[in-house]
């Protein structure tokens, strides 16, 4: 009988030894399962940082201005979502905005309480953004030839200067393209 119970005792061990494996494979696979299925989908955008939700950009502009529209497509590539307002009093945007006449450009943005004037790049918005300095905001003074809305889409910046401004009139390149 001591064979018989020691083998009984010795088959039952092993029987729960599978069930125990089989039942951690299965426990390890149902875990494994339920991570990567709520793995959060990354969606990247070219200059936005991942998993970043970019504030409404509102555009002021005139109805005519194609390359207002072209720079509010640079922005939208880019990740942001725009709202666009044609307007015919744009030199009272700008006042109302405190953008000085030598600062000006054809349209005026408004971006998570920064002044964005002109065709500055989403890249130097994305920048101000993430810096947030104590500025009104960012201009492109005139219509830079070079510039997202005054060339061919996808061509990089050059040959301008993106400016920070403030409320004492006072300017600093923050980018040199």
């Amino acid at each position: 009988m001591k064979n018989n119970e020691s083998s009984n005792t010795q088959h039952w061990l092993q029987s729960s030894m599978l069930r125990n494996a089989t039942l951690a494979i299965a426990a390890l696979t149902v875990v494994a399962t339920i991570i990567w299925s709520s793995e959060p989908t990354v969606q990247t955008v070219s200059s936005a940082p991942a998993n970043t939700l970019l504030p409404e950009v509102t555009v002021y502009k005139s109805a005519s201005c194609s390359c207002c529209n072209a720079w509010i497509t640079h922005l939208e590539e880019e990740g942001f979502k725009v709202t666009s307002h044609d307007r015919n009093d744009m030199d009272n945007i700008k006042v109302t905005y405190g953008v000085q006449p030598g600062l000006s450009s054809c349209h005026t943005a408004l971006v998570d309480g920064y002044v964005i004037e002109g065709h500055v790049p989403a890249v130097d918005i994305l920048q101000l953004l993430q810096d947030k300095p104590d500025v009104i905001g960012l201009t492109a003074p005139g219509m830079p030839k070079y510039s997202p809305g005054m060339q061919a889409a996808g061509l990089e910046p050059r040959d301008y200067d993106v400016l920070m401004f403030d409320k004492s009139e006072n300017t600093t390149v923050f980018k040199h393209y």
